[in-house]
């Protein structure tokens, strides 16, 4: 694994939501999310999902930065009565710890507990930055997910 260089994160802005959407065209990256919108590439989705987002009052959002550039996002919010984590990294930054930074800085920013994560099942990478923050694996569901056109196993984490 390459160090992370310097990972941060940002109270989001504008200019970020270029860059989330560019990251969301990675056909690549969108099988491994696999629960994503129906069509990634239809941009006005993308800007009502995320203006939903940043106007719900009880989530958070931050940018993740390594050295200065914007290389995805994180976010927690609540979902039936759960918060959850999720976050996107720009496949260029796999494998280098970037998530799991990221996950920890951002478990100081939303110290909420219970916190739960989940992944597709066969996302090893993001299944373990979780769990290198301290998730652990509480179960598995069948759902399905829109970039596979098909139901996959999901794997639900839980922290604290």
């Amino acid at each position: 694994m390459t160090a992370p260089g310097s990972v941060s994160l940002r109270a989001v802005r504008a200019e970020d939501l270029d860059v989330f959407f560019d990251h969301m065209q990675d056909a690549g990256a969108v099988w491994m999310a696999a629960f994503t919108p129906p069509d990634p590439s239809e941009r006005e989705t993308f800007d009502a999902h995320w203006a939903r987002l940043l106007a719900d009052r009880s989530s958070i959002e931050r940018t993740i930065v390594v050295d200065g550039v914007a290389v995805g996002n994180i976010a927690s919010f609540d979902m039936l009565g759960d918060r959850e984590i999720t976050y996107w990294i720009d496949r260029t930054s796999w494998g280098r710890g970037v998530a799991t930074e990221a996950i920890r800085q951002f478990l100081m920013v939303d110290d909420t507990r219970p916190l739960f994560g989940r992944a597709a099942g066969d996302n090893a990478g993001s299944i373990r930055a979780m769990e290198k923050c301290g998730f652990r694996l509480i179960g598995t569901e069948r759902a399905f997910a829109t970039a596979r056109n098909r139901e996959i196993d999901e794997v639900v984490l839980r922290l604290g």
